[in-house]
């Protein structure tokens, strides 16, 4: 949070809720109001008065009410949408949702506040489950707890965290989180919650949670359970097999810095792993992102030099020498030749012309030396079930990474290195990461059966295509010749 006064806004979310929406108003604590830069009270075209309410209230009240009503029924996230919108327009730091049924505590708001004004969290979550049995004690039906254990338990467990609640309503964000995050995708409907948390963990924010008390009163319930918990669990679900590139993983977003793939039977696993049968090269990556790959090169020893579009986070300190430059250029000069390896991990499916970067790296790497490159197989079950269902279209990341430009078969790619010189010294092909989407038995037993069928057909099964690659001979008419 920046050095100045926090601007603190609130998201009142009032649908039908005449009748509660001055209580909640009188309850925000007059010891937390100074705080208060704003209040926002969007009415999502409520069939009661709510409207009026707050018209009436910001009448006689001192607190700096704005108080809209849409014009038509945006839901329970297009009501969000709207008010983090209106807190990122409005230049607010920190906004909380508070609902205005009652349903949540307005007396403990500075509870949710404090740790983003500390800079301790990027987002805060009131939980009513922290407390073992304040849940219960509080009213909360027994089919409700009891649901929102098991989805909570469900969503815990497919995505690897560890919050207490997924699904409570009481929440405060940084204004600055919300900017990094396209909440603006998300569902208009209940699920909109679970949506923000992928997109939050996504971006690697953190969360922290705090208890809440529970109280359920008269107040009417939209939520239909079933439909709720399928759209929560399809949410999870379809985020975490994006991940892993099937499917354009649900609402996260864009990939952004491409993160290093830390499964021993990934792309990047097996990269390192043949690195680690290397003497002590100089070694040039190719696209190097943040340098979480040259960082592992070096802990076995080796001196990498990265090159990079535009410098990552954190990348300068994991690599020897970083170079700034387009590969779509070519090379740079300043890179020098003379490189005992070469590595274009997921890197060449990037670029227009990949046969002109794969012609310039026989100049750079060193006569004797090696190139490595992986390369998405466009072959791969999933890309031909999309085709020939007529669904072909971009994801987020894998195979159809909206990023790539090229896409290659094992046949294509082999062509192209005839071509551009390049023989090919050992070949590999790996599946699917599932051990990157979960952990237990179940996967275990998925991914021993995915490396079987990569075995018996390559061409079919391969997620990625790894070639050890050393030019070929410079063939006599292939010399370059200097007049004396």
């Amino acid at each position: 949070m920046s050095a100045h006064q926090p601007k603190i806004g609130i998201l009142v979310v009032a649908f039908n809720a005449a009748s509660s929406l001055a209580s909640v108003l009188d309850r925000i604590p007059q010891s937390f109001r100074p705080r208060i830069s704003e209040i926002l009270v969007c009415d999502d075209h409520s069939r009661d008065s709510t409207y009026l309410v707050g018209l009436g209230y910001q009448q006689i009240s001192d607190l700096p009410l704005t108080v809209i009503r849409h014009p038509q029924n945006l839901g329970y996230g297009g009501n969000q949408k709207v008010g983090y919108q209106m807190a990122i327009d409005h230049g607010l730091d920190v906004i909380v949702m508070l609902h205005g049924d009652g349903q949540y505590a307005p007396e403990i708001i500075a509870d949710l506040v404090d740790p983003l004004v500390a800079g301790a969290a990027d987002a805060v979550f009131g939980s009513r489950m922290m407390v073992p049995g304040d849940a219960r004690k509080g009213g909360m039906p027994l089919y409700k707890y009891v649901g929102n254990r098991v989805l909570t338990g469900f969503q815990n467990g497919v995505l690897g965290t560890h919050l207490s609640e997924f699904h409570s309503g009481y929440r405060a964000y940084s204004v600055a989180a919300l900017q990094q995050i396209a909440f603006r995708e998300n569902s208009d409907g209940f699920d909109f919650d679970t949506q923000i948390i992928l997109q939050l963990l996504h971006g690697r924010h953190r969360i922290l949670e705090v208890p809440i008390p529970t109280y359920y009163g008269d107040e009417i319930c939209y939520v239909d359970g079933m439909k709720y918990a399928r759209d929560v669990a399809g949410d999870v679900v379809s985020y975490k097999l994006g991940t892993i590139g099937l499917g354009r993983g649900g609402i996260a977003g864009p990939e952004g810095e491409y993160r290093l793939k830390k499964s021993d039977t990934s792309s990047h696993g097996r990269l390192i792993a043949w690195m680690a049968g290397f003497r002590q090269s100089e070694v040039l990556d190719l696209g190097c992102s943040g340098g979480l790959l040259a960082e592992q090169l070096r802990k076995q020893g080796h001196t990498v030099t990265g090159i990079e579009l535009e410098e990552v986070a954190g990348a300068a300190a994991r690599v020897d020498r970083l170079v700034i430059a387009n590969l779509e250029d070519g090379i740079p000069a300043e890179v020098g030749d003379a490189y005992d390896v070469a590595i274009a991990g997921d890197v060449l499916e990037h670029v227009s012309r990949p046969e002109a970067l794969l012609e310039e790296l026989r100049r750079v790497v060193r006569p004797g030396g090696s190139l490595l490159v992986s390369v998405p197989n466009f072959g791969h079950w999933y890309v031909r079930a999309r085709v020939a269902a007529g669904l072909f279209d971009y994801d987020n990341r894998g195979i159809l990474d909206r990023g790539h430009l090229r896409f290659f078969t094992r046949r294509s790619f082999r062509r192209l290195l005839d071509r551009t010189g390049w023989e090919v010294s050992r070949a590999e092909y790996v599946g699917l990461p599932f051990d990157l989407v979960a952990r237990g038995a179940l996967v275990r037993a998925a991914g021993r059966m995915e490396r079987r069928l990569v075995w018996l057909r390559p061409t079919l099964f391969s997620y990625q295509l790894l070639f050890h690659l050393r030019p070929k001979p410079v063939e006599p008419s292939e010399e370059i010749h200097v007049n004396s």
